[in-house]
């Protein structure tokens, strides 16, 4: 699907504010809400808006060790390596990667002995897991970007 300058408004419009009413939005992007109605339901059965989250703040709710792990596996199990990945809680992103390592986790924990026995009684036995790195976060720098600007400024090159 490709998105014209009104679907841009529409994505930055709710990538601010997932809870806009479909009047507000309306409003906003300069439509009326049954043709903007229309338009972000295209944009969901494209695939575009993926679904509507709550942001929590993990250290607020107790998980104050945030850490990147780099996971080298054996690759003839990838495919359990990544369904149990999947399942487990406290990994809260994993990217296949080029490079050194398979993969790249985001993970969080409460503090640093649970970050410890997560890697060694939990990680560690993931299928075809060989070696891990890990490095932790101190502070978050910059959490979020907005995909419809990134997308705008991209067309301009």
């Amino acid at each position: 699907m490709t998105l014209d300058a009104l679907d841009r408004r529409i994505v930055a419009a709710l990538e601010r504010d997932g809870r806009i009413s479909f009047g507000e939005l309306a409003e906003e992007v300069g439509l009326s809400k049954t043709p903007c109605w229309k338009r972000v339901k295209a944009l969901e059965e494209a695939g575009v808006i993926r679904g509507y989250s709550t942001r929590i703040d993990p250290a607020r709710i107790g998980f104050g060790i945030e850490a990147f792990i780099q996971v080298s596996i054996d690759f003839e199990v990838s495919d359990a390596f990544e369904a149990a990945v999947k399942k487990h809680p406290l990994i809260r992103r994993c990217y296949a990667t080029t490079g050194e390592a398979d993969y790249l986790l985001q993970i969080v924990t409460v503090d640093m002995m649970a970050l410890d026995r997560m890697l060694r009684e939990e990680l560690s036995r993931l299928p075809g897991v060989r070696r891990t790195v890990t490095s932790m976060a101190m502070r978050e720098i910059k959490g979020d970007i907005s995909f419809a600007e990134a997308a705008a400024r991209a067309q301009r090159g």
